[in-house]
């Protein structure tokens, strides 16, 4: 049995970090691993809502058959309030949200003492073969006395000093403060072993902490090729992203910078999660779409995909969904951090806004194979080869303290 600490319910098409998570969940459950998710926070998104069969507990929620729950309305306050901020147009909610935090962008919160008890006495009676730990916020706990010599492995999804710094040098306002290289480093080597998202980072974390265990796990990608009878729509591109600042900033740009260069052209823009519900005034030619069931009806029906994002870290998971789906992607320099270099590889570089605009007007004319994209994913992102490090982390060791007392 597995334990899974996580402040949000894992779940597939939201933000990324969040498919993220589920892959993970439902890997495990495909190799036998019972998986347990301890729900650290307050942020269902609504007091009551149906999740399913895994099993799941936390401080503020419980679960009662498969539906989850709010335990107080001290918790169903705050879901209840956050569930109105959706209802609002996106640029107010995201002025609200700004004014709320303080900052332009908030990374994520660290437990209570009172959350990180509830936890540690938690994960000590479920005696799991390891606990997964989502994020360095939640990395406090493996220093609980009940946790001590647990196998515990830390999912990063980031390099979260590395992507404040960014952040700040733009002049944004990024919360929480004060996390520097040293401030990640102490909270990872908490752990036995450390999850990196892509191979770049791997290796930033094996020197920032020598004594653990470092593998990469990235997001896995199953080819969903286009149906024969379903045709790319010319001159279409495509866009996935939640309003978050990188997303929003790269669209700015884009906008400004490289969209007067493609409208005359006949280029039309579909814009799918909420970042183009955020933004204002956006040009003819661009749709939004908001949440969508399913990407395939969109992607399939796309040329080419974007991505502008000027600042950033971790793994842009919305690429992998572009390339699964047969489509190759224009990209900035920031955004294939992490990625397979190989020359199979179906993104194109684009350095500066002239670059990029000459990039997608020559290849919408002339779109790439998508076998070429698919088979990319398919040799990098497989299953597989996706797990195989979190696979040996996850091996009973005869040092871990809840394998010895089983």
């Amino acid at each position: 049995m597995t334990v899974f600490v996580t402040d949000e319910l894992p779940r597939p098409g939201s933000a990324g970090h969040l498919a993220f998570n589920h892959a993970i969940i439902s890997w495990l459950v495909t190799q036998g691993h019972r998986p347990h998710i301890l729900l650290t926070g307050k942020r269902l998104a609504w007091p009551v809502m149906r999740y399913g069969a895994i099993p799941l507990a936390g401080p503020h929620i419980q679960q009662i058959g498969p539906y989850v729950t709010a335990i107080s309305p001290t918790t169903a306050g705050p879901i209840l309030a956050r569930a109105a901020l959706r209802a609002l147009p996106a640029s107010m909610a995201q002025r609200l949200r700004r004014a709320r935090h303080q900052a332009d962008a908030v990374l994520g919160g660290f437990l209570t003492p009172a959350d990180l008890r509830w936890c540690a006495r938690a994960i000590a009676r479920l005696k799991p073969q390891a606990v997964l730990i989502d994020t360095i916020f939640r990395a406090p706990l493996l220093a609980e006395p009940e946790l001590a010599g647990c196998n515990g492995i830390i999912i990063t999804h980031d390099l979260f000093h590395r992507r404040a710094q960014v952040l700040s040098a733009a002049g944004y306002q990024v919360r929480p403060g004060g996390l520097t290289r040293a401030r990640e480093a102490e909270l990872l080597s908490r752990a036995r072993a450390i999850a990196a998202i892509q191979p770049d980072e791997a290796a930033e974390f094996r020197q920032m902490c020598p004594g653990q265990t470092v593998f990469t796990t990235p997001m896995p990608a199953l080819p969903c090729p286009r149906p024969s009878h379903i045709q790319p729509t010319p001159g279409r591109l495509a866009f996935i992203g939640s309003a978050t600042l990188p997303n929003l900033d790269g669209l700015r740009w884009f906008f400004a910078e490289i969209w007067p260069q493609l409208a005359p052209q006949g280029v039309t823009l579909d814009l799918v999660g909420t970042c183009g519900l955020a933004l204002h005034h956006l040009p003819p030619g661009v749709r939004v779409l908001g949440r969508v069931p399913s990407l395939a009806p969109i992607l399939h029906r796309a040329t080419l995909a974007i991505a502008p994002l000027r600042a950033g870290s971790g793994l842009k998971i919305k690429l992998l969904d572009y390339a699964r789906h047969g489509l190759f992607t224009i990209a900035t320099p920031p955004s294939l951090q992490g990625f397979a270099p190989t020359p199979s590889s179906p993104f194109i570089i684009a350095g500066s806004a002239n670059m990029f605009a000459q990039a997608v007007l020559r290849h919408i004319e002339s779109p790439p194979r998508a076998e070429t994209a698919l088979a990319y994913v398919a040799q990098h992102y497989s299953l597989e080869r996706a797990f195989a490090g979190l696979r040996a982390a996850l091996t009973p060791d005869e040092h871990c303290l809840f394998e010895r007392s089983l």
